[in-house]
């Protein structure tokens, strides 16, 4: 199952009524119903018999179907954040969870990511509290509910390998939150600490909406910064529903899952294009500034084309591609390189073939997969010593057969 599920799938989340570890686990299996009764079992190896059961149920917010995750059968439940009692004598510590994982016969990739995810609350809990990582309590999971969203979510990611996820602005919600630690500010400290860097909107709903557990695991799957939304054919959708009840809107994270084309051979990905026309710069200093724009880093691709302007001016239209992350930078530099007033932006998506760089015989070469199969080009350095263009097309012809 591992890596052909995710494969050319992307997976957007958007955080409507919020994000917390049920939230996900449930919007996941709302989405892919066959993959419930791997993370039933990794859940029922890791919770202790008196812990209670895992139970994925139907039910309605807001007007809308949704499925929950819960913990049923449970002595005493407690929620993301409720106070502090010790119901059994359990090492609830990061190293004595962690251990416990690490101990379970779990499905393959699931204690990996189940510990990913934990490390993350523990830094965060750590930074926000001043204690050393091992020492963190966790006073948020010592009832296992919270245990059992961390290791339903490894158990997804790990099913899920290879998609790549995006994740719409998150909820700020408002007021303030009841911990172990006393009465906090929302979205609590250590939830601020691990989504640090991503969008954030005040829809002007209040309370806790995005949980430490929760932001652990949309930092763990997006890698800790927000990707771009792709698109692609619509394959699944899924709905998974917090405790609460919001006064105008489902309490729900919703995932909606894209076929990318990567299955296809290809892949897809999003890069910007920003452009501006030059009608007052001498050849010598574009040149100077091309050569400055295509250093930089996350420009993909620099050209310039000749062109008409106003009044039958000649002018130069400069184009970049580049990274989304490297947007201000590169802009920045436009401004000071060029004597452009302003900057036209788009996004534009990009279909690319897998490639990579292989070593031949004669010189290095490009290989790039294709749907008919494998071509491949001599890389341009690799010809510099040919003296003439019949020796260099003779020597590029050897590599790329070679």
């Amino acid at each position: 199952m591992g890596q052909a599920l995710g494969a050319g799938l992307h997976l957007h989340l958007d955080p409507v009524g919020g994000a917390a570890g049920d939230m996900f686990v449930a919007a996941l299996l709302d989405a892919f119903p066959d993959l419930a009764a791997r993370v039933m079992a990794d859940v029922a190896a890791l919770l202790p018999a008196e812990a209670g059961r895992a139970e994925l149920q139907t039910g309605k917010s807001g007007g809308m179907a949704v499925r929950r995750f819960r913990l049923v059968d449970a002595p005493h439940v407690h929620h993301d954040h409720g106070p502090h009692h010790h119901h059994h004598d359990h090492d609830t510590t990061y190293r004595g969870l962690r251990a416990r994982i690490e101990a379970a016969p779990l499905a393959e990739g699931t204690a990996e990511h189940a510990c990913a995810i934990l490390h993350r609350i523990a830094e965060a809990e750590a930074l926000a509290h001043d204690l050393p990582i091992d020492r963190v309590h966790f006073h948020e999971i010592a009832d296992w509910d919270s245990l059992m969203d961390v290791t339903a979510a490894g158990s997804l990611v790990a099913a899920l390998a290879g998609a790549s996820w995006s994740l719409a602005p998150l909820p700020l919600g408002g007021g303030t939150v009841r911990t172990a630690h006393g009465i906090l500010p929302v979205p609590a400290p250590a939830t601020a600490r691990i989504l640090a860097g991503y969008d954030w909107i005040d829809d002007g709903v209040p309370g806790e909406r995005v949980t430490p557990t929760g932001a652990a695991i949309l930092a763990h799957v997006t890698g800790g910064a927000p990707a771009p939304r792709h698109a692609g054919r619509l394959r699944a959708s899924g709905m998974g529903a917090g405790t609460r009840d919001l006064p105008d809107r489902p309490n729900v994270l919703r995932v909606t899952a894209f076929d990318t084309g990567a299955a296809k051979g290809w892949q897809r990905d999003r890069v910007l294009r920003l452009a501006c026309d030059l009608d007052d710069m001498t050849g010598e200093e574009i040149g100077a500034a091309a050569e400055a724009l295509r250093a930089l880093p996350g420009v993909l691709d620099l050209v310039l084309l000749a062109a008409q302007g106003k009044k039958a001016r000649p002018l130069t239209r400069l184009e970049l591609l580049l990274r989304p992350e490297a947007e201000e930078a590169v802009a920045a530099a436009l401004f000071d390189l060029t004597s452009t007033l302003g900057l036209r932006r788009e996004e534009v998506a990009r279909l690319i073939l897998p490639r990579e760089a292989e070593p031949g015989a004669d010189g290095p070469r490009k290989r790039a997969d294709r749907p008919s199969g494998p071509t491949r080009k001599a890389e341009s350095d690799a010809l510099a010593s040919a003296p003439t263009l019949a020796q260099r097309r003779a020597l590029a012809r050897r590599i790329e057969e070679g």
